[in-house]
């Protein structure tokens, strides 16, 4: 999210009320123009059928959230799967979600995280999560691999050996290293710029599937651009 200095511009003002994204989630009822982001991707690439556990890393206000509960609806319209969802953040309850409130970089956060699953391994893990930005790059930079890092190794311990990561990374200082982490683990890694993300943004995600046994033993990977 833009900071609160950025928000109080005319042009971010102006540009936020006239954004289709933002008065498309009111219409629908989204809790922001993010889910558009999640909806896009998952129209290309078909991470979410009934009956899945997700796990969801970052979900505040929980607009990704809203998107996987429509992804998991059975012909009756009712939730099938889990969803695991967790922030820093509270968020407004959703029904059939189970939410967990801390700092995922704090070790008895992830164990609990790693509890509600009950043993159970996800179908996919999400993570948008980003620092509060400082605007010192390096630091910025470092704070968002670091995040990344954690959520990745999370998955490498949770997720299905078919099932899918997909994570928020940002193009600049430390992407190509995050590139080749994901490949270590994972067979395959793309790119993707959902058109909801707005072009100027540095924002991307990369989306990881085929779960290595033993990470650097399988073939080599490669990256492709969306």
């Amino acid at each position: 999210m833009p900071s609160a200095r950025h928000r109080s511009k005319p042009a971010w003002i102006r540009r936020h009320v006239t954004d289709p994204y933002v008065r498309e989630a009111t219409k629908r009822g989204y809790r922001s123009r993010a889910a558009f982001k999640l909806a896009q991707i998952d129209d290309r690439d078909r991470l979410f059928r009934p009956g899945q556990v997700v796990v969801e890393l970052g979900a505040a206000p929980g607009s990704w959230t809203q998107v996987v509960c429509e992804r998991l609806r059975g012909p009756d319209g009712r939730l099938r799967g889990r969803i695991v969802a967790l922030d820093l953040l509270p968020i407004e309850p959703l029904p059939g979600v189970d939410f967990i409130k801390g700092d995922f970089r704090e070790p008895e956060v992830a164990a609990r995280l790693a509890a509600a699953l009950g043993g159970a391994k996800a179908d996919v893990v999400l993570s948008d999560m980003a620092p509060n930005l400082s605007g010192i790059a390096a630091a910025d930079a470092a704070r968002s691999a670091h995040l990344a890092e954690l959520a990745i190794e999370f998955a490498a311990a949770h997720l299905k050996r078919d099932g899918c990561l997909l994570l928020k990374a940002f193009q600049g200082s430390g992407y190509s290293q995050l590139v080749e982490t994901l490949k270590r683990h994972f067979t395959r890694v793309v790119a993707r710029k959902p058109a909801a993300s707005r072009a100027e943004s540095a924002e991307t995600y990369l989306l990881a599937r085929g779960l290595k046994a033993h990470p650097g033993s399988l073939e080599s990977p490669s990256i492709r651009p969306s």
